[in-house]
């Protein structure tokens, strides 16, 4: 056997171990559809798509078959027990939330929570996908992000990244800075396709700070 055989033959022992169809692994990773029932031909390109998705795997297991399928990594964020572990919520679910209404997020109600050990100690409230390219390079379309509510607007940290929850805008993600009077605040885009604007502070209704981020390059 070839080892770019032996190679998809371990691609679909980590598919059939995480209960992960052929459908939905073309799907997410952008790898040549039917590639794994094919003879021969597995690209670096199609390799690399796989390490880049499933970053839980150790890559020298992977080309060699040594040491264990998943990595000990502290970027890997890990399923959570119900109840436990920092809750992945959509935008959605952020938008709307009152900031003196004691949060309208039922998080206890949140079944997809993770354990990511990078996150320890930062007291991190929930993740969230970023939607969009008004933060590339900083953030990516697809990065999740880890956030931490801030209860007061008053402790805005300026030059930093917020998630805001806005009456007009809905969920944004910005760089925040002083605006033009004490009772505005300015969203700064890292992309400089997308020019500032202001918002007054009383069309936010909700806003944490982004403490840290997975990326899948």
């Amino acid at each position: 056997m070839s080892e770019i055989s032996t190679i998809k033959q371990r691609i679909l022992q980590y598919l059939e171990y995480k209960g992960i169809s052929k459908y939905d692994f073309y799907k997410k990773t952008g790898v040549s559809n039917g590639v794994l029932s094919q003879k021969g031909g597995l690209s670096e390109d199609n390799i690399f798509k796989f390490i880049s998705y499933y970053v839980e795997v150790d890559p020298e297991w992977l080309l060699t078959g040594k040491g264990p399928m998943l990595r000990d990594d502290k970027r890997v964020a890990k399923p959570a027990p119900l109840g436990k572990g920092i809750p992945l919520i959509p935008v959605e679910a952020f938008a709307g939330a009152s900031l003196n209404d004691d949060y309208a997020i039922d998080f206890d109600a949140i079944e997809e929570r993770y354990h990511v050990p990078l996150f320890d100690g930062k007291g991190v409230d929930f993740m969230m996908y970023v939607r969009g390219s008004s933060m590339y390079p900083k953030y990516s379309s697809g990065d999740v992000v880890a956030c931490r509510f801030v209860r007061e607007l008053l402790f805005i940290q300026w030059n930093k990244v917020y998630v805001i929850d806005t009456r007009t805008q809905g969920a944004i993600i910005k760089r925040l800075l002083p605006g033009s009077d004490p009772d505005k605040i300015i969203c700064r885009s890292d992309n400089r396709e997308y020019i500032d604007f202001e918002v007054p502070m009383s069309d936010i209704r909700n806003i944490a700070l982004v403490v840290g981020c997975i990326r899948l390059e």
